[in-house]
């Protein structure tokens, strides 16, 4: 066992004893051209006064305390209690360790040198280069250059401010380690988060455990999230989701990429927007989906395995495109090549174009266009571009469907559904009519430049053709099977979203 180290006097202007008030004691004083200078293991202290317990081996300076331990750490403070067997030292009253580039500044501070651990519990402030933090609690491990706080912190940057009640900070790297509730707030951008890492120099961080970013107008959320400040880059993993406080936008996901300086998000894994308005909400599915530009000329993009669904709507395609700005929404099927349109059937083809259900009514066509008003940004108007088709189900029939084709549908909304559809070009029509008895009396079977349909919330109420039509009236039995479907027919109710929730299957 090594032995106990004393306590030195070096030097003292008058040594006096008073065992009244302080029996067994040396009373030093110092004068105005010299302070009482004491020594133990390698560190000096220097101050005013000191009551010296010598077979103690502890001392109390006060006035002016200085104290000097090898060539980095400096202390200065009111008055200091110091036990020489334990090596523990306690500052008070305008304390100021100073450690390379940092200082600490409390009221109170406790000093474990065989630790090398400065602790405070009454509020302490620390400056390194041009970082602040004041916290209530907190210790100094200065072996290796690391703050724990603990309890109302607060780190003031030029760059960002961050609150917490729990973090480690490394000194001279501007690292932070957060181990409770955290916020971060920069130019234009708030984290929130109860773990996670921020390098103040590299202005990188990852964040976890409830974790949130504010970014400009969107709020992200993720089990995880990264986010570089420089960059203006944030990304998000697992259980993500993005919201757009003015666009009332939402965007589920698995992960998420955001790029501030192109107003820009990609959600890939699962993606799910969700675009809700006092009307109805549109929801929409895709294995990835982008929201560009800003809340004046917002787009949004879906690639591949696109599925959307509202109240009165479902629909599916390769691509979406939703211009808001515009009210325009495009479903889109992928470019074929030469090959495949040489040997794929129109029925084939029909089977991968985008296809919209209203009520019992199916519409597909090579692109679908939405129309929105923009004054209720209600659905107006549908535009189908080539090889439009629409199909019903007989519902008096079995295994019967009503069927209209023609290169161009235009399609008008009222309250949501659609109320009139109007077939131009190369018209095609097979159609069960039936008596007020809801007995059939035959198949039409016509062909027209234009026919002009009138929707119910059954289906298909009205049909007018604008110019004759060429057409015979076929009894059912005197056609073949094959006889009973245009060009083309594909029957895709299998393919119907019923509800939002198939949108996550």
């Amino acid at each position: 066992m090594a032995q106990e180290k004393k306590i030195e006097i070096i030097s003292a202007n008058s040594l006096d004893k008073d065992e009244l008030l302080f029996p067994d004691a040396n009373i030093l004083k110092g004068s105005p051209n010299k302070q009482v200078h004491l020594s133990h293991d390698e560190m000096d202290i220097f101050s005013n006064n000191a009551i010296f317990f010598q077979r103690k081996n502890k001392f109390i300076a006060t006035g002016d305390v200085f104290l000097k331990q090898g060539d980095s750490l400096e202390l200065k403070c009111d008055s200091l209690n110091y036990d020489g067997k334990i090596k523990k030292f306690f500052s008070y009253g305008k304390v100021y360790l100073i450690n390379n580039k940092t200082t600490l500044n409390s009221n109170e501070l406790l000093y474990d040198r065989k630790k090398n651990i400065a602790s405070f519990f009454n509020g302490g402030n620390i400056i390194d280069s041009l970082t602040t933090i004041q916290s209530k609690k907190g210790d100094y491990l200065l072996e290796i250059d690391k703050y724990k706080f603990r309890n109302d912190i607060t780190i003031t940057n030029p760059d960002y401010v961050i609150e917490s009640e729990s973090l480690d900070y490394i000194v001279g790297q501007e690292k932070t380690y957060f181990l409770d509730s955290t916020k971060i707030t920069g130019d234009s951008y708030e984290i929130t988060c109860n773990r996670g890492f921020y390098d103040g120099k590299l202005m990188k961080g990852y964040f976890l455990d409830n974790a949130k970013i504010i970014l400009n107008e969107r709020i992200i959320r993720g089990d995880s999230i990264f986010f570089d400040d420089d960059m203006k880059y944030a990304s998000a993993a697992k259980n993500i989701s993005i919201f757009d406080k003015n666009e009332k936008l939402q965007i589920l996901g698995e992960f998420a990429e955001v790029f501030e300086k192109k107003d820009s998000a990609i959600v890939t894994k699962y993606p799910v927007a969700i675009n809700t308005s006092e009307i109805d909400s549109l929801f929409i599915s895709a294995d990835t989906l982008y929201s560009v530009g800003d809340k004046e000329n917002r787009i949004i993009k879906g690639l591949n395995n696109v599925k959307f669904f509202k109240k009165n709507m479902s629909g599916k395609s390769d691509f979406i495109l939703i211009n808001e700005k515009r009210g325009l929404t495009r479903l889109i099927r992928k470019v074929l090549e030469k090959k495949e349109l040489q040997i794929l059937s129109q029925e084939q083809i029909n089977m991968l174009n985008p296809i919209i259900w209203d009520g019992n009514s199916q519409i597909s066509g090579d692109e679908i266009i939405l129309k929105e008003n923009n004054e209720n940004n209600k659905l107006d108007s549908l535009i189908v571009t080539n090889n439009g088709f629409i199909v019903e189900k007989d519902t008096l029939g079995i295994d019967n469907f009503n069927q209209i084709k023609g290169i161009k549908i235009l399609g008008k909304f009222f309250k949501g559904k659609i109320k009139s559809l109007k077939v131009d070009q190369n018209a095609e029509i097979i159609y069960h009519m039936y008596d007020d008895e809801n007995e059939l009396i035959g198949v039409d079977k016509a062909v027209s430049s234009s026919i002009m349909i009138t929707m119910s919330e059954n289906g298909i109420d009205k049909i007018r053709f604008i110019t004759d039509p060429e057409g015979i009236l076929y009894p059912e039995d005197f056609l073949d099977k094959n006889e009973k479907f245009l060009e083309g027919f594909i029957n895709r109710q299998n393919e119907k979203i019923n509800d939002k929730l198939d949108l996550f299957e």
